[in-house]
């Protein structure tokens, strides 16, 4: 997982072959000018989902904890601050049920075990091992999560 602010996110460029081409987007965009909804950046490769939500509580968002095995998430806060429940796949022991591959997610009921908050101008890269649980706290937010195919 990486957690930064959106004037360094350049430096994690070599992470993956991809993310040059979702950099690129993120740094020539007006993120503030984005209405919901998807905008495909590389096809089915790097696709960016805006959305604009109500956050949760802490219960509600667990229970929904979740990982991917074929996108990366890179999601970037544009309005708003939200709180992230985050733990290593390999540390969750309770699958609440199998691997769907068509909705490319993992839903397990076990708990973060810490937790973060990203405001507006902050990123998180949330790759096949981390488990996490977004969208907490109070009021509104507006997100972009740009998926990212990992192979």
């Amino acid at each position: 997982m990486v957690i930064d602010s959106l004037h360094n996110i350049d430096r994690y460029v070599s992470l993956h072959p991809r993310f040059s081409k979702a950099f690129d987007f993120i740094n020539t965009t007006n993120l503030q000018s984005l209405e919901t909804g998807e905008i495909r950046i590389d096809g089915e490769d790097i696709r960016a989902i805006i959305m604009e939500e109500e956050l949760v509580s802490v219960e509600e968002s667990t229970d929904g904890f979740e990982c991917h095995n074929t996108f990366i998430d890179i999601q970037v806060c544009i309005n708003g601050q939200e709180t992230v429940g985050w733990r290593s796949r390999g540390t969750c022991n309770t699958p609440k049920a199998p691997y769907n591959p068509e909705e490319d997610v993992l839903f397990f009921a076990d708990q973060p075990d810490m937790y973060f908050n990203l405001k507006e101008g902050q990123f998180s890269i949330y790759f096949s091992d981390d488990v996490h649980a977004p969208t907490i706290g109070k009021g509104r937010i507006k997100k972009m999560v740009i998926k990212v195919r990992a192979q």
